[in-house]
């Protein structure tokens, strides 16, 4: 099978593995809008818009929270993706989706049509758990009887999982990921220095100063906009102060894992204390972040080499390795019961 494509539709970056390239390609998962309906950009070119477009074009995100909230335009973004920046050869093509777990049956289908409702003839679709394509990224075994447990932190949503027997044993999904953090070092900044700063400017902190542990002494700077005199004003910011912004989140992040180790078997708890838990997804890249979790824990951190990429890279595996294949599933038998 090398006419396969894995698909990661994330909610901050659409990653799709190509399997006759061994290639994959990550584009911002946004679309900017003119005349309330017609694509004028979309994916990187269109996040360069974001919060700099005029009034007349939208920028938007087409997927919030791990669910499609704009069908349409999701799916005219990803075959264009597919169609000019992976040269993809659809038809025939075995297709599979990542999906998240705490989402409704609908919603799952929603994801499934991306394809099956379009003139594509695929030779299939399916779909996958995505914490389980997180965990064959990382190059983990999961058919083995051992508990693994898998962090994902993406842009909207983080990701807790307990996987043994090649199934979920546990799951939570959290609706905050890496953009609630640069939305709370908007407000830190606003409310501490009175200065208005977008969220790419935050985005940009949290990635080249932000750390999970308040040790760094570096330093970044930025212009944003004084609430006082309205005026636009450059300003040296601190790793402190980036800390300070982000630390609220990153504590809720690990009272979740917490709360999910209480409920974890004695027997599989023994293999994640022995094993460790696994972090991915962009957030995942975070300074001192698997140290600050080591430390509520108590348990080794393993951070993904490439973590915003471990589910595509695990959706190769699904499309190329027979022992893995069951992981994908169909949504006919579904649709029609």
């Amino acid at each position: 099978m090398s006419n396969g494509y894995g698909i990661d539709m994330g909610t901050g970056n659409l990653k799709i593995y190509n399997q006759a390239t061994g290639e994959i390609t990550n584009e911002k998962n946004t679309i900017a809008i003119v005349d309330k309906d017609q694509m004028y950009a979309y994916g990187d070119e269109a996040y360069s818009m974001y919060e700099k477009a005029p009034e007349s074009i939208a920028v938007s995100f087409p997927i919030v929270n791990g669910v499609i909230a704009d069908f349409d335009n999701m799916q005219t973004m990803l075959l264009e993706i597919l169609e000019h920046k992976t040269k993809a050869k659809l038809k025939g093509a075995d297709i599979v989706i990542a999906v998240p777990t705490d989402i409704t049956e609908v919603e799952k289908k929603a994801f499934y049509d991306m394809f099956a409702k379009t003139k594509i003839k695929a030779h299939s679709i399916m779909l996958c758990e995505k914490p389980l394509a997180d965990a064959l990224g990382m190059d983990l075994d999961v058919t083995e009887p051992t508990g693994v447990m898998v962090v994902d932190i993406g842009a909207d949503t983080t990701e807790i999982s307990v996987i043994s027997l090649g199934g979920l044993v546990l799951s939570d999904l959290l609706p905050f990921g890496g953009n609630r953090l640069d939305e709370s070092i908007v407000t830190y900044m606003k409310r501490k220095f009175n200065l208005v700063i977008g969220k790419k400017t935050a985005k940009n902190l949290k990635e080249k100063i932000g750390s999970a542990m308040n040790l760094s002494t570096d330093t970044m700077k930025i212009v944003g906009r004084d609430v006082v005199s309205g005026l636009p004003i450059e300003m040296e910011v601190e790793a402190s102060t980036v800390y300070e912004g982000i630390k609220d989140d990153l504590n809720s992040i690990g009272t979740s894992i917490k709360m999910i180790l209480e409920k974890v078997p004695p027997e599989l708890a023994k293999d994640i204390v022995h094993s460790g838990i696994y972090l991915s997804g962009g957030s995942s890249r975070i300074r001192d972040l698997a140290a600050f979790f080591e430390e509520g824990t108590n348990i080794r951190i393993n951070v993904a080499e490439q973590g915003d990429v471990t589910v595509a890279m695990g959706l190769n595996r699904i499309l190329s390795d027979s022992k893995f294949s069951r992981f994908g599933y169909s949504m006919k038998s579904r649709i029609f019961s």
